[in-house]
């Protein structure tokens, strides 16, 4: 089973000889052959233990390895992905879907001047089906932009990280049904409290709160979302950035988690006080810098402060 893998992974170390122009192109050769022995070797992986089948090809940590993990117990009938905030895709959950298993995709992003970094490499267009928009995604527009990019329906995989409305991005999408969501969550508002920011269709984390901590929902608010959808909240990656969830109806013989039980502290260590300087915080500390930051209960509607909340000064 290995050889041809060993044989792909020879070919592209042996491009990234060739001339400057493909040379990137053939470094993305040498990531997906090498994550392609990664998925074989942790291809018994138990469907519970989605710790021990992580690895990183192309996304930010270890989800191109739970992705995987994911498909060897999902069935899907339609390879087909949708991402919603890529950037210039360089750092990605669904590339690997796109390079190794040749699967058909959506991505989006607003920053136009990322995407045209995507489509300028000619060769990478011309290998996959990989359809490219530049797009301010909101509630109102978000299932007219879906059907019309033609990825509606039953569909393989949904990733989220937009740093702000993923909750509501979520909630608002029906015109896709997709089997596996990978979306993040704050790590810092914890396993219990199930929250999110109030839905703004102009949302920057940048600007929203002087602390850079004020973004997205509670682990627990997905999941309430999750269980509202009909979805089965299966797991984290061990970096505390993105939850997992699989269609109840396709989840088999996959875990049922609760936020509690499935919750992964992050462990960046970062923060940005009023004089704007760098802070390494733990968790608490977190709380304590955005304590003036309000946050909306999903199951009943109040928003309060992150100090009203959390009891933090």
């Amino acid at each position: 089973m290995l050889e041809p893998t060993v044989g792909r992974l020879r070919r592209a170390i042996r491009a990234l000889r060739t001339e400057p122009p493909s040379a990137d192109n053939a470094l993305q050769g040498v990531r997906a052959a090498i994550g392609h022995l990664e998925a074989q070797v942790r291809s018994g992986t138990a469907p519970e233990d989605l710790r021990g089948a992580e690895f990183q090809v192309f996304s930010q940590w270890n989800e191109d390895g739970i992705i995987q993990h994911l498909l060897r117990h999902v069935p899907i009938e339609d390879p087909s992905f949708i991402e919603f905030g890529v950037e210039d895709y360089g750092e990605a959950n669904t590339k690997f879907l796109l390079i190794n298993d040749n699967w058909r995709g959506l991505i989006m992003d607003a920053d136009r001047a990322s995407l045209d970094r995507v489509t300028a490499s000619e060769g990478f267009m011309r290998r996959y089906d990989l359809h490219v928009h530049a797009e301010t995604i909101t509630r109102a527009n978000l299932n007219e932009i879906v059907e019309r990019h033609g990825f509606g329906g039953d569909i393989g995989l949904l990733s989220i990280d937009v740093d702000g409305n993923d909750y509501w991005l979520w909630e608002a999408l029906s015109a896709a049904s997709p089997r596996i969501v990978v979306i993040e969550y704050n790590s810092t508002l914890g396993p219990h409290e199930a929250i999110t920011i109030p839905y703004d269709p102009d949302f920057d984390v940048w600007t929203a709160h002087q602390s850079w901590l004020y973004y997205g929902a509670s682990l627990a608010a997905l999941c309430v979302l999750a269980r509202r959808k009909a979805y089965t909240f299966v797991g984290c990656e061990s970096h505390g950035c993105n939850a997992f969830f699989v269609r109840d109806d396709v989840a088999g013989r996959l875990p049922a988690l609760t936020a509690h039980e499935g919750y992964v502290p992050s462990r960046f260590r970062y923060a940005r006080d009023a004089e704007g300087w760098i802070h390494v915080s733990d968790h608490r500390e977190r709380l304590a810098l955005m304590a003036d930051a309000r946050y909306e209960d999903v199951a009943t509607g109040t928003v309060r402060t992150v100090a009203e909340i959390y009891g933090v000064l």
